[in-house]
């Protein structure tokens, strides 16, 4: 997929929501923010990566430093900055050069990492929007499988002492996404071990498997809806996927 297109397309379709919506309305998957903070976090979040970027940081930035990390009062001309902020990072990524490293929180990488990084950070606060305003929430079974894939990689990233591991050694976890067309882009095996766990595309018997549409794994990853949902089929050993849940990260 072309995660530079699917950023700015998220955004956009963000953007209309909060365009529509009253902006100080409780989000309750973000405890404590309103729809305008939600768009500031996520707005900042890209200005934020693009200096990274931009000045090809080699370690943390503080995100208060950021330019114009501020939106507007009018909630129109705030939107407007938000709809410019994905494309800030997207400018940032082509003059520094996609492939030149840059520092994140996994370790130096790629600066396109951020690109997809920024990405399903929208695809999943627009969950969270969505949810927040009672409007349906669609997101392409591509777009969404990556993002599952993506988070599974910053889980597998996580230093072993920052916290328990998701998956005992020797336990295994299948995630099975439903959607036609996916193909192994929609099944992943995430295995514990004594350093953390790994994962990889493919089919397999797990100690638990779960299986929804790509978008469902997605949010019961994230949090977003319940691990008993019944979106979703649980099958094997059920507090396997309920201590997964417990041990991930927000």
């Amino acid at each position: 997929m072309h995660h530079a297109e699917a950023l700015i397309e998220q955004n956009r379709l963000l953007g209309e929501l909060v365009r529509a919506a009253d902006t100080t309305v409780a989000v309750p998957t973000c405890p404590g923010w309103t729809v305008r903070q939600l768009l500031t976090h996520i707005g900042r979040g890209h200005r934020w990566a693009a200096t990274i970027v931009r000045d090809r940081a080699e370690g943390p930035v503080d995100i208060r430093t950021v330019p114009d990390g501020k939106p507007p009062a009018e909630t129109s001309a705030a939107v407007d900055w938000f709809a410019e902020s994905p494309r800030l990072l997207l400018d940032a990524v082509r003059a520094t050069g996609a492939d030149v490293p840059v520092w994140t929180f996994t370790g130096p990488q790629p600066a396109a990492w951020w690109i997809r990084r920024r990405l399903h950070e929208s695809v999943v606060h627009r969950a969270d929007l969505a949810l927040a305003l009672g409007v349906p929430y669609v997101v392409e079974p591509e777009v969404a499988a990556d993002g599952l894939s993506e988070w599974l990689a910053l889980v597998a990233a996580r230093p072993a002492a920052s916290g328990p591991s998701p998956l005992d050694p020797g336990v295994t976890l299948h995630l099975h996404a439903t959607d036609d067309g996916l193909g192994a882009a929609g099944e992943w095996m995430v295995r514990g071990g004594e350093s953390g766990i790994t994962w990889e595309h493919g089919h397999g018997k797990g100690s638990a498997a779960v299986r929804g549409s790509a978008a469902d794994l997605l949010l019961a990853a994230l949090r977003r809806i319940e691990e008993d949902d019944p979106r979703l089929q649980v099958l094997g050993d059920e507090k396997v996927w309920a201590t997964w849940r417990d041990a991930t990260p927000f």
